[in-house]
C-alpha cells in the first residue's frame, strides 16, 4: 500500500482559478466524483470570490455563509476533508495588529460554521515589502513566516485541521529569478512551524514533470515535504485550450515523497471528469502506470455525457476530439498523427487525389463532422464549456479542407485561394492577434521580433 492511502496524504482537488466559480451543483457533482476517484480532500480558493483576496478582511453575508455551510455538509456527507483558502498577500501590513484581527476574524467566523482546515495563499502578489515591515524582519519571507505562524497557533488553539501555506515564489523558475528575495525558501523552512504543509508547483508554474530529485531538494530546504498544487490540467491562462488528457509525467513514487497532491484544473467544470478520473487511478496505483490507459478508461466512462438527440457519437471520434485537447505540452497521440499527416499530404508534391491523402482528408472531415455534431448534445452543460473552443477547431479545420477543394480544382490551378467563410477581420482578428504577430516565440522559450508592420492584421 502506498502513502498515498495514509490519511495524511492529501489527494484531491482545488477550486483555485481565475474565473467564475463553481455552482453549487457542479461542486456536489465533484464531490461525487472524487469519492468514486478515492480522493480526499476538496480545496475552496477561487481567485473571483472577492473575499479570497480583494475583501480578504471582510466577513461574509449570510447569503455567502449559506453556502459555506453547504460546502461543509457536502464534503461531511461524502467523508471528504474541506479546506478553505484566504489571500490576504496583496495589502496584507505583517506588522499590524489590525491586520491580524481581521485574518482571526475571518477564521472566527468559518470556524462557527463548520470549516476547521485553512491556507493562507501568499502566491500571485508582488514581492516587495512595506517599509515597516522590512525595517522590522528585514525579508519577506521572514515576515511571512511569522505572521503565518501566529495564525497557525491561534487557530491551532481551536481546530485541529490541517494547515497550508503558499509561498510567494512556489516553483523552481520563481526561485531561479529570486521572487520573493535571496533565500526566500530556506527563511521560510526554517521560520515556519514544521507541522505547516507548504505549496509548490514544481519546475514550472505548469509543469509537465515532476522529477523526484529536486523535490528531495526541496524537502531539504523546507525542512518538510512540499505538498503539491498541481497546474496540469488548469486553463485560466488560456481562454482558447481546455485540458482532458491523462494524469501524466509524474512517477508512481512522487506518492512518497511529498504530502499530498491537489490538482486546480479547468475553469469549465464539466471538462474535468477524465483528469479526476486518471488521477485517482494514479492514487490508486502501486507498481505500474498506463497513463494512456488511464485516459482510455476514463473517455469511455465520461462517453455516455455526449449523447445527442440524434445518432450516436463515434467513441473512437470522441478519442481523436479528445486528444486535441490533451496536456499542455502535447497533443494526444491520434490529433498528433493527423496533424502531421495533413501537413505531410499539403505539402507533398503527389497529387492531393492520391489514396493516401483522400484517406487524410476524410479522417480530417469526421473531426469536422465531430464537432458540428456536438451542438446536438443533451449535457447542455457540457456543450457551453465546450463551445468555443470546438468553433475554433471546426472553423479551422473547415478552412484546410476549402483550401484542399481549390488546389485539386484543375479550373483553379494558379489563382489566389480565399474562403468566402473566413474573411479577412472577422477571422483570426482583432487587436490580440495583431500584437501576437510582432513577437514568435521559439522551442526554446526565447521570443524573436518577427514584425515592424503597425497597420492592420491580416486576415490569414
Amino acid at each position: 500500500m502506498t502513502d498515498s492511502s495514509e490519511p495524511q496524504f492529501l489527494s484531491g482537488v482545488i477550486e483555485g482559478f481565475y474565473g467564475p466559480p463553481w455552482t453549487p451543483a457542479e461542486r456536489h457533482q465533484l464531490w461525487d466524483w472524487m469519492v468514486r476517484s478515492g480522493l480526499n480532500t476538496y480545496f475552496y480558493g477561487p481567485k473571483d470570490d472577492l473575499h479570497q483576496r480583494a475583501i480578504w478582511r471582510q466577513s461574509y453575508d449570510e447569503l455567502g455563509l449559506m453556502e459555506v455551510r453547504e460546502a461543509v455538509a457536502g464534503c461531511r456527507q461524502r467523508g471528504l476533508r474541506l479546506i478553505y483558502a484566504c489571500s490576504p498577500g496583496l495589502d496584507v501590513t505583517y506588522s499590524d495588529p489590525a491586520d491580524m484581527a481581521a485574518i482571526q476574524g475571518r477564521l472566527t467566523q468559518l470556524l462557527d460554521n463548520g470549516v476547521n482546515d485553512f491556507c493562507i495563499l501568499l502566491d500571485d502578489i508582488p514581492d516587495a515589502m512595506r517599509p515597516v515591515d522590512l525595517a522590522r524582519w528585514g525579508s519577506l519571507a521572514a515576515a511571512q513566516a511569522v505572521w503565518v505562524n501566529q495564525v497557525y497557533s491561534w487557530s491551532r488553539a481551536r481546530t485541529q485541521g490541517r494547515f497550508l501555506v503558499c509561498p510567494t515564489p512556489y516553483c523552481a523558475r520563481m526561485v531561479a529569478a529570486r521572487h520573493g528575495g535571496e533565500g526566500y525558501l530556506e527563511i521560510l523552512g526554517q521560520g515556519l512551524h514544521p507541522d505547516i504543509d507548504v505549496f509548490w508547483t514544481g519546475p514550472e508554474i505548469i509543469s509537465e514533470t515532476l522529477d523526484l530529485d529536486p523535490i528531495a531538494r526541496l524537502t531539504e530546504i523546507l525542512r518538510r515535504p512540499p505538498l503539491i498544487w498541481d497546474n496540469l490540467f488548469a486553463n485560466d491562462y488560456d481562454g482558447r485550450r481546455f485540458f482532458c488528457g491523462p494524469y501524466a509525467g509524474r512517477p508512481l513514487e512522487l506518492k512518497q515523497a511529498v504530502r499530498g497532491i491537489l490538482l486546480n484544473p479547468n475553469t469549465e467544470f464539466p471538462l474535468n471528469f477524465v483528469p479526476i478520473h486518471s488521477f485517482g487511478a494514479y492514487l490508486a496505483a502501486d507498481r505500474a502506470w498506463d497513463s494512456r490507459a488511464s485516459f482510455l478508461e476514463g473517455l469511455k466512462a465520461w462517453w455516455p455525457r455526449f449523447a445527442t438527440v440524434g445518432a450516436p457519437l463515434s467513441f473512437d471520434d470522441l478519442v481523436t476530439f479528445a486528444d486535441c485537447f490533451y496536456l499542455p505540452y502535447q497533443e494526444g497521440p491520434e490529433a498528433d498523427a493527423l496533424a502531421l499527416a495533413i501537413a505531410c499530404c499539403l505539402s507533398s508534391p503527389r497529387p492531393p487525389v492520391d489514396p493516401e491523402p483522400l484517406a487524410v482528408r476524410a479522417r480530417m472531415l469526421r473531426l469536422k463532422d465531430f464537432c458540428a455534431r456536438l451542438v446536438d448534445l443533451k449535457d447542455r452543460g457540457l456543450f457551453h464549456a465546450l463551445h468555443r473552443r470546438v468553433w475554433e477547431l471546426r472553423e479551422e479545420l473547415d478552412l484546410i479542407d476549402r483550401w484542399w477543394s481549390h488546389q485539386i480544382d484543375p479550373a483553379r490551378v494558379g489563382t489566389p485561394f480565399e474562403s468566402d467563410f473566413h474573411r479577412p477581420k472577422t477571422y483570426r482578428g482583432g487587436f490580440v492577434v495583431r500584437v501576437q504577430s510582432f513577437l514568435t516565440p521559439r522551442p526554446d522559450g526565447s521570443m524573436e521580433w518577427t514584425s515592424m508592420n503597425p497597420g492592420p492584421a491580416s486576415a490569414v
